[in-house]
């Protein structure tokens, strides 16, 4: 993997750290160029051009994974596939987006074994009821040792 830096002097191997913080503390005020990030670091908007049409996985922050085939964008255990149509994801709401190799596509991924969508939907309801239960009695240790959360009314229902 390359060493990414936005120090030229790093860059290009530029001398010993002690020469590096000399250069560094006789140098008043800003730097004569702009820094710019290496293009490896490109991550903008932009750079989901070279993800369109192609089957992609996304890992969204409410921990839920969508699969399917990114066809536009705008800048601004047991699994089952359940067919949900179309799609629309806010990108500050995207924590992982990956490609899949179309290889592969058709295997199980490892350590999961295909399963009926009924049994996964029943064994993820029972997940979030016990998460829910769990929940409600930690927030109510908290409350008991005077914490008071920001979403009470969410965690009451």
């Amino acid at each position: 993997m390359e060493n990414l830096t936005l120090d030229e002097n790093n860059a290009a191997g530029g001398g010993a750290p002690q020469q590096q913080q000399q250069q560094q503390s006789q140098t008043l005020g800003p730097s004569p160029h702009s820094q710019q990030l290496p293009p490896q670091m490109f991550t903008t908007a932009a750079q989901l051009l070279d993800m369109t049409d192609k089957k992609l996985m996304v890992a969204l922050r409410d921990g839920r994974k969508l699969i399917g085939v990114l066809r536009s964008w705008d800048q601004f255990g047991l699994y089952a596939d359940v067919p949900r149509g179309i799609f629309l994801v806010r990108g500050e709401n995207v924590l992982l987006l990956g490609e899949i190799d179309l290889d592969k596509d058709d295997d199980p991924p490892p350590g999961y074994e295909r399963a009926e969508v009924e049994l996964v939907h029943r064994l993820n309801t029972e997940r979030k009821a016990k998460e829910a239960a769990r929940e409600k009695i930690r927030l109510a240790k908290l409350r008991a040792l005077g914490f008071e959360g920001e979403n009470t009314a969410e965690a009451s229902l």
